[in-house]
């Protein structure tokens, strides 16, 4: 466990990564080289059906300031500077998107052993404002996720949540969209040495009167290679294997079933990311 209680964002995160990271239906290819003077340009492409998305990122780190700078194929360009550190525990993000006037944004994330901290504003004559914050230790903490749109005088996003971790389980319980969802999360690390872990979801709206029910678990056969498996309450079942069959390159196949319609085919991923 490290020190601090993180960021709002770290609430949840490790059953959510279990649950759902790497899981898809589309077909990915990502390709990333590095230039004599230390650029890195990441080169992506995803298959939709029968559409096809692309973009180019450039990523230039200068001592603490990082500069990427991003173009996909709807000729949108996406800019983000981040300067790390320039006091203790502090972190400066600027990001913009062309031609959407209305994208750019000032981020600053603090991060102190007992306290995370992250505030946001939009570069517009009415901003957007966002503002998050979690207090506690590594082991118990609370904390709220709040946006106020200026324009409109109203609030657009109000959560709350908290989070208990121990040596090899961590839970969650978060309320979201002011206050209509309820959610509760559970992870337990079943064994380090082959990375086998367990992980549990359970969301209520109360609003639909509805609950949803994920549970998944991931375990490594090789330390090269891991296997994940999901289910949920409506009787769709995910699983993926995952091999690095070089440092940090890798080979993803997913596939999901829904065993309430098995006349309909079953969905099948595919995604491959190279690095030097």
């Amino acid at each position: 466990m490290g020190k601090g209680p993180g960021l709002y964002t770290d609430i949840g995160k490790k059953a959510r990564d279990l649950l759902y990271k790497d899981y898809q239906s589309d077909h990915k290819f990502t390709i990333t080289t590095y230039s004599p003077t230390g650029v890195a340009i990441t080169s992506s492409g995803t298959k939709k059906g029968e559409l096809f998305l692309a973009d180019v990122n450039t990523q230039l780190k200068q001592k603490n300031i990082t500069t990427d700078i991003k173009v996909d194929t709807s000729s949108n360009l996406f800019t983000t500077v981040t300067v790390d550190e320039p006091a203790p525990g502090l972190k400066t993000i600027l990001s913009f998107k062309f031609p959407d006037q209305r994208s750019g944004k000032v981020e600053l994330q603090y991060l102190h052993d007992y306290a995370g901290i992250t505030t946001s504003v939009g570069l517009t004559a009415n901003p957007v404002v966002n503002f998050s914050g979690v207090f506690g230790t590594n082991v118990a903490a609370i904390g709220t996720d709040l946006s106020f749109d200026s324009k409109t005088g109203q609030f657009t996003k109000v959560n709350a949540g908290l989070s208990f971790t121990n040596t090899d389980l961590i839970a969650s319980l978060t309320l979201n969209d002011k206050g209509d969802t309820l959610s509760a999360s559970y992870y337990h690390t079943v064994n380090l040495l082959t990375n086998t872990a367990v992980g549990a979801e359970v969301a209520h709206s109360f609003s639909n009167n509805d609950n949803t029910i994920t549970v998944g678990t991931q375990h490594a056969l090789d330390p090269l290679t891991t296997v994940k498996a999901r289910v949920n309450n409506f009787g769709k079942v995910n699983a993926l294997i995952q091999h690095e069959w070089r440092p940090k390159s890798f080979f993803t196949v997913s596939g999901e079933v829904d065993t309430k319609a098995v006349e309909k085919s079953a969905k099948v991923g595919l995604a491959l990311a190279l690095k030097p």
